[in-house]
């Protein structure tokens, strides 16, 4: 039985290493722990020398039919087992114990020979193992790998957590002395999932960046607004004295014949004054928009609550609520936000626009008025 189990051992490792399969679980080192498993329980069990050759056999091929497929795969086990039994002249009865036991091992198949029981609770010894947390992240990137997805660690770690709360022991030295282990496990499991679970509610808070980078653009967009308001202010301003001191002290000399050479000059300046300021009154005129919105609005994401344009004809209570519809959506509020600086942006670029033009006017009307007060000073000469 010794040289036949240990034909079996260099058969497994040369299966195992002769597939190009990628199995970062079900390999040779899986098969070694369960071997291990096993022959603990089959002396704790005081299980026949006999019984306990089959189980260790049975031990070592009930994970090579992994290598071919993930469906069925303990029967293709069995098979494997089953022909290399047979070409090294093992009786018939033997060799379909250890298929019994290897089938055993089948999901919702409940074992009913001590030898059954004991590769039942073998293949599952590693939830108790201290390495638990790692085996099983090898097991769900092996499924990966194997079904071409991406499964999430938390889905993962819940899932496992509902297979270990309806797993149970069938070996009386398993109940004893596994159980406290498995339920060690369990607690390593829920420590991790509260860990992803933390991580994932940080991740989901705006990050430091972006918060500083939108509060950076606003304070820069109500800054450069300040201004443009500031430069239009001075501009009316300006021009108002202008106008005032041109009312005051030249119209009334226009009625004078000898100052005929005044008028051009003097139109010219009020002209232009009066344009510059209708230009800065556009540049700071607000626009009044409607301010109503409804939930189909909110709910198609239509609308930026950030804007008081959009909301100051609504009440109270509708306005909570599509606050807190906003709030409870990152992609919406974080889309306001956009919308927000964007619309202030093209605010700003109408401002500046006008104000240029304003400026432009302001300073060829300066030009414009200055050049035919000298030209007319110098034809009245």
């Amino acid at each position: 039985m010794i040289d036949i189990a240990l034909e079996v051992e260099n058969y497994v490792f040369s299966y195992f290493s002769s597939k190009n399969n990628v199995l970062l679980y079900h390999n040779y080192d899986h098969t070694l722990r369960v071997v291990k498993y096993v022959e603990v329980l089959s002396s704790q069990e005081n299980l026949s020398d006999k019984d306990a050759f089959t189980v260790k056999i049975a031990a070592f091929f009930h994970d090579t039919g992994y290598a071919i497929s993930y469906i069925n795969h303990e029967e293709k086990s069995a098979e494997i087992c089953s022909k290399f039994l047979q070409d090294i002249n093992l009786e018939e009865e033997t060799i379909n114990k250890i298929r019994g036991i290897i089938l055993s091992t089948k999901p919702g198949v409940v074992p009913k020979t001590l030898s059954e029981r004991i590769m039942k609770d073998a293949d599952c010894g590693h939830i108790t193992n201290k390495d638990f947390i790692n085996y099983s992240d090898l097991l769900r990137r092996e499924k990966e790998i194997e079904n071409n997805t991406t499964i999430d660690p938390n889905t993962w770690i819940s899932d496992t957590l509902v297979f270990l709360n309806k797993h149970r022991f069938y070996t009386q030295y398993a109940k004893d002395n596994w159980q406290e282990l498995k339920e060690k496990s369990i607690f390593k499991l829920l420590k991790e999932k509260d860990k992803i679970d933390k991580s994932l509610v940080k991740n989901e808070k705006p990050e430091k960046g972006i918060e500083t980078a939108f509060r950076v653009a606003l304070k820069n967009h109500v800054k450069l607004s300040d201004i443009a308001d500031t430069k239009a202010n001075i501009l009316l301003s300006v021009n108002a004295i202008i106008i005032s001191v041109a009312l005051s002290i030249l119209v009334p000399k226009l009625d004078n014949p000898s100052n005929g050479h005044l008028i051009l000059p003097t139109i010219v300046l009020i002209t232009c004054s009066i344009v510059a300021i209708f230009f800065s009154i556009l540049s700071t005129r607000p626009k009044v928009t409607q301010g109503f919105f409804t939930k189909k609005d909110i709910k198609d994401r239509k609308v930026n609550l950030l804007f008081f344009g959009n909301f100051h004809s609504v009440s109270l209570e509708d306005y909570t609520w599509g606050m807190n519809e906003l709030m409870n959506d990152k992609e919406y509020l974080y889309n306001s936000m956009i919308k927000d600086l964007y619309f202030l942006g093209k605010v700003l670029h109408k401002k500046y626009n006008l104000l240029r033009v304003t400026y432009n006017i302001f300073l060829a009307g300066l030009l414009i008025s200055i050049t035919a007060f000298a030209l007319m000073f110098y034809v009245s000469i």
